[in-house]
């Protein structure tokens, strides 16, 4: 006897799946959110916001007309189709052999949208790179000539203004940190030059860094960017514009789901400061410290438990950390209240923090946090060369010592060394002279020359002071001793294993 067929449609087999399986654990079924139904109606009011963004820039040429073509086909001298080609190829007509100057105008497309009834227009800084000429083309066709208000080229930001009779239709600015890994989102932008195009997708990670800046926290999407999107918005599902779609991962230079967007939250206050500052820059806090990553072993050595914060390798002179009280070793833990659980965030908080705002900062020290109170200077765009050089004096006379230990030959400052390694006259510290092969020193990309100015936090000078450190820490049970390196002028920290020769 056969059983009759069972034919279920879509919704009563998944009813029918979810009571014979169950759901996963902690998925309550009445907070579920449906995918929308459509983005029509959000599309058709936040397209009028959306413009296109058309530069042109003159390129200017030389070339002699002497000079072949590289097409020139190979012909013998005197042939009588020599000159035939060579006019046909170079166009060089009765110039003789003048060098000829070729001007042609480039054209590039890009996106913005805009943020003020008033005219000002947002875009990525790269889209107006360079352009001799900028017109923005509104939804409905309208050319309008633009120029720029303000750009910062460290977040790939430019703000524009258009001059016209009626008030613009803008778009809000959304919370990106509101914003969850799988919400949808909205593109609208410009690509291949075709126009406004919407595409959507969801929020497919937070906080990736792309080497593109210092400040790198870009989101990212699976919605469909290309080229031509360059500084269109990314949209919630309330219309608000919660990124700037900036950049894609391609391998042909053809959407393939990974692009990248700036977020809201860094987007806002830049445009705020390139529109209301009286200079048209960006005006961001200033720390006076270097710093680099906090590895295992460096957390190890510190007593951290788990590797987080910000190691200060290093403190400007008269900057504001210094001022502050921050010293090479400290470990920043948390700044004006917010955590900073990677190195790589520390500069971002620094920056969006307006300038002479006094900030706590917590720091880990010698195995104990340490409140501080700093006062930020501003950042200036280029690089600060006011340290004074140190001065030069006689040098003491020291006889040549030198150990092995972790890997490494180390020895005394001396007068040999200073000129052999191009160290300053004051030079204090324990040279580097030899480093083991596939040590772990090696690994570390210690180098002969490197003078060794601290170990385990503690000043050494000489190499017995630096035996000492290494059984004073081999005794406690350590397993890693944390050193501080210079390298002409550079300073940094490492952390070798106690275990290696």
């Amino acid at each position: 006897m056969s059983l009759p067929s069972l034919r279920l449609g879509r919704g009563a087999f998944v009813a029918l799946l979810v009571m014979l399986v169950g759901l996963p654990a902690g998925l309550d079924p009445a907070k579920a959110h449906p995918g929308p139904d459509g983005f029509a109606d959000l599309a058709a009011r936040l397209l009028p916001s959306v413009v296109n963004i058309s530069t042109t820039q003159t390129i200017k040429s030389e070339h002699s007309s002497e000079q072949a073509s590289p097409d020139l086909p190979q012909l013998p001298p005197g042939s009588p189709f020599e000159e035939f080609f060579k006019n046909f190829f170079n166009h060089n007509g009765d110039h003789g052999s003048q060098p000829d100057t070729e001007s042609h105008r480039a054209t590039s497309l890009g996106s913005g949208f805009i943020v003020d009834p008033a005219g000002y227009i947002v875009t990525n800084n790269h889209v107006i790179t360079d352009a001799d000429q900028i017109t923005v083309i509104l939804h409905d066709n309208t050319n309008l000539k633009a120029t720029v208000v303000g750009r910062d080229t460290k977040t790939d930001i430019a703000v524009l203004k258009v001059t016209t009779k009626h008030p613009l239709p803008a778009v809000t600015w959304g919370d990106s940190e509101a914003a969850r890994v799988g919400d949808w989102v909205l593109a609208i932008g410009n690509p291949f030059g075709l126009g406004g195009t919407v595409t959507a997708g969801i929020l497919s990670a937070r906080q990736r860094d792309i080497n593109s800046g210092p400040y790198d926290d870009y989101l990212q999407t699976d919605a469909s960017i290309n080229r031509g999107n360059s500084g269109g918005p990314m949209f919630n599902m309330a219309g608000q514009v919660i990124g700037i779609n900036t950049a894609i991962y391609s391998p042909s230079g053809g959407s393939i789901g990974i692009g990248f967007a700036i977020p809201s939250s860094l987007a806002k206050p830049v445009v705020a400061e390139l529109i209301d500052e009286p200079d048209h820059t960006v005006h961001r806090g200033w720390l006076g410290v270097r710093i680099q990553e906090v590895t295992g072993e460096i957390a190890e050595t510190l007593g951290l438990g788990k590797p987080r914060g910000a190691l200060v390798a290093s403190v400007n002179d008269k900057g504001p950390g210094q001022a502050a009280g921050l010293e090479p070793g400290d470990v920043i833990l948390t700044f004006d209240g917010k955590p900073v659980d990677e190195m790589r965030e520390l500069p971002r908080l620094v920056a969006e923090t307006r300038v002479d705002k006094v900030v706590t900062v917590t720091v880990w020290r010698k195995r104990h946090e340490v409140t501080l109170q700093v006062k930020l200077g501003r950042l200036q765009e280029t690089e600060q060369a006011s340290a004074e050089a140190p001065a030069k004096g006689k040098s003491p006379k020291n006889e040549t010592q030198s150990v092995t230990a972790l890997g490494l030959t180390l020895s005394d400052v001396t007068q040999e060394l200073k000129d052999k390694f191009s160290l300053a006259d004051d030079a204090k510290g324990v040279v580097v002279v030899g480093v083991a092969k596939n040590s772990g020193a090696a690994e570390k990309g210690l180098k002969p020359g490197d003078l060794i100015m601290e170990a385990a936090q503690e000043e050494v000078q000489t190499t017995a002071q630096m035996t000492a450190r290494i059984a004073a820490e081999k005794k406690s049970g350590r397993k890693s001793i944390l050193l501080l390196v210079q390298r002409q002028g550079d300073l940094r920290f490492v952390a070798l294993r106690l275990d290696q020769g």
